[in-house]
Order: C-alpha cells, then structure tokens, then sequence
C-alpha cells in the first residue's frame, strides 16, 4: 500500500491548529492531507516493524513529507501515535458511556443482557472500521513503558476502568453478584483481547458480534444476581 492510499476505515482525528490558514482554504487543505499521510505512513511502518524500530525518518520518507514537517504537525513519535489512536479511543468512550447508562436505567436482568448485547454491536462495528489501528493495539499494548506506547496503555487501562465501571454500576442495580469488578473487567476484556488476536491471525472463531455476545452472556450467567 502507497502513503496514497488510505487504510480502510481510517481516518486521523487529530490535525494541528498551528498556523490553520483560512478554514477551507489550500493551506488548511494542504496541512490535513500532510497530516493524514503522517498518521497512515506511521500506522503502517509501526505494524510492520513495531513502535521501539520505525524511525521519524522512515515515517516521513513512508508520507513523502520532509522530517521538518513532521515537527510543525507532531512534537515527537509519541504524539503521532496518540493521533492515530484518537477516533478509536472517542469511540469507546462514547460506546462504554452509553452503556453505562443503560445500565443505570436497567430494572432486570433482561434489560441488562440488551445493554450489553447492544454494545457488543457498537464495538464488533467500531473494531473492524479500524481493523489495522486495533492490529497495531494488540501489537503493542502488551509492550514495555515506553513513551510511544503512552496512547495506547492508556487506551488499555480505560478499557479496564470502563468495564469495571459497567460491572459496578450493574452491581448497584442489583443485577449482579457481589464480585470483584476488576476481576470481572480483565478477564472479560482479556478474553475479547485473546480472541481478536486470534480472528486477525486468520484463526475463525465465527461472527465476531455472535462469538462476543455468547462471552458476555456466559460472565453475565456467572454474575448474575440469584
């Protein structure tokens, strides 16, 4: 794939306001597109070679921007990294909060199972529109402290936080047990985690939306409320 060519379902969220120009204008135009290319450049290199070996000198030769350029968008690798991730981590915020809230209004068990069944549906969605963006997370969420890996440990500990947060507020409503939320949240987003791994390893598991409701139901039978 060139730097041309725009990975499928991935769009930078992130453009520098610096120096915009006129809104519309070839300037604002100009310094999207060069943005773009950047995080498309970055997004390939770093899966093929991995966050700690692609250089901004690769990147920027992969965009076919000058290394000058990079530094008018982007303070350092670790700050192009954190625009790469920034739609996908809008997303989930956006998908966990809304199902948090179903929960909050949840009365029974039933209304519980469709708050989740419905979020499971948002994120299959939201997974496979950035299928390259979840890749290069599984990669590399696992990886050493490093500030590259800053965007993208914290995406990993909001995924907890978030999942912890669903587990308590169904706790609340007395939907479920009282059992831990954090060991609840990381074996349920461990598990999703082990089986994208799989799926993106060519591994058929089958429908993604199907193989993550029947997960959720099965933690939903362990936790449940008698």
């Amino acid at each position: 794939m060139s730097s041309e060519e725009k990975s499928p379902g991935f769009e930078p969220a992130i453009v520098p306001t610096l120096r915009p120009g006129k809104a519309g204008g070839v300037r604002a135009k100009n310094r999207q597109e060069r943005t773009e290319a950047l995080c498309r450049a970055g997004l390939r290199l770093f899966r093929e070679r991995g966050l700690a070996q692609a250089t901004v000198d690769e990147i920027t030769r992969e965009a076919g921007v000058s290394k000058g350029s990079f530094y008018r968008y982007f303070t350092d690798k670790a700050a192009l990294v954190a625009a790469i991730f920034a739609p996908l981590e809008q997303q989930m915020d956006e998908a966990m909060e809304r199902c948090r809230q179903a929960i909050h209004a949840a009365d029974d068990d039933e209304a519980l199972r469709a708050a989740y069944g419905v979020l499971a549906q948002t994120l299959a969605v939201m997974i496979f529109g950035s299928a390259e963006v979840v890749e290069l997370y599984l990669q590399e969420s696992r990886g050493a402290d490093d500030p590259a890996r800053a965007a993208i440990h914290r995406l990993s500990d909001k995924l907890t936080e978030a999942a912890v947060g669903l587990t308590t507020a169904a706790h609340d409503r007395g939907l479920v047990r009282d059992v831990s939320p954090v060991v609840t949240a990381v074996a349920v987003v461990g598990a999703v985690e082990a089986m994208l791994s799989r799926h993106f390893r060519g591994q058929v598991l089958g429908d993604p939306v199907e193989v993550t409701a029947e997960l959720i139901q099965l933690v939903l039978e362990g936790i449940r409320a008698e």
